[in-house]
């Protein structure tokens, strides 16, 4: 980027560590120099003299919203859904009882979630052979 792509109200990266900035004004001093006036996202203005040697660190960036949605909102709904299926075991460990319409004694429940699920083999059955 050159120092002469800055105009009032673009948007600027590079002149705070962590955030973008816009430009109010810009005044020349030479061809070498110039006094930006700029304002950060919590309305604050501040002033920095910048030289040919900072061009590389600075970006004008595009305005727009921090993120967008373009894609299909059925489908993000679903996919977000069976996610959260799929992560329902962390926070309710007996989340298939408490979805069914079965009502386990509780010492069916002791037993199959204390006593047979942990010892379930992983990989492959014995009698498949």
């Amino acid at each position: 980027m050159k120092l002469e792509d800055l105009r009032p109200s673009a948007a600027v990266r590079g002149i705070l560590p962590d955030a973008l900035v816009t430009v109010v004004s810009v005044q020349w001093f030479g061809s070498e120099a110039l006094e930006l006036t700029y304002k950060t996202p919590a309305g604050r203005v501040a002033n920095e003299l910048l030289y040919r040697h900072d061009e590389p660190r600075l970006e004008v960036v595009e305005q727009g919203r921090p993120w967008s949605f373009d894609g299909d909102g059925g489908l993000f709904r679903l996919v977000s859904e069976a996610q959260r299926i799929r992560l329902a075991h962390l926070f309710d460990p007996v989340l298939a009882v408490h979805t069914s319409i079965v009502e386990p004694l509780p010492h069916q429940i002791t037993a199959v979630y204390e006593a047979m699920l942990p010892r379930q083999r992983r990989g492959r059955c014995e009698w498949r052979r």
